[in-house]
């Protein structure tokens, strides 16, 4: 049995799924009521884990923002991000890739 198993990802965007519920919005203009489908969507990243970066969704980070939803990037653990439903999802997306 295997104890390693490599992926592509340089990093990952964690997205809180409690979060995602409580703010009852929607992303982008397709409207989708998840987070992190929508930046799933938009980013260059692929599928599993031969994508260049992973999108995953978190049971609860204890914030809870009001209409908003806490996004981590793992490469600047020390920043999260509130992520409200009227936000520009194309331009999180791409600071996200870079």
């Amino acid at each position: 049995m295997k104890t390693e198993i490599r992926a592509n990802w340089s990093h990952a965007i964690l997205v809180c799924k409690k979060c995602q519920k409580r703010a009852k919005a929607s992303f982008g203009p397709e409207g989708d009521p998840s987070l992190a489908k929508a930046l799933k969507r938009r980013l260059p990243a692929g599928k599993g884990r031969k994508a260049r970066l992973g999108v995953i969704e978190v049971p609860c980070v204890d914030i809870c923002p009001k209409k908003g939803v806490v996004l981590i990037d793992t490469r600047h653990p020390d920043s999260w991000r509130i992520v409200r439903g009227d936000a520009d999802i194309d331009r999180l997306a791409e600071d996200l890739v870079t």
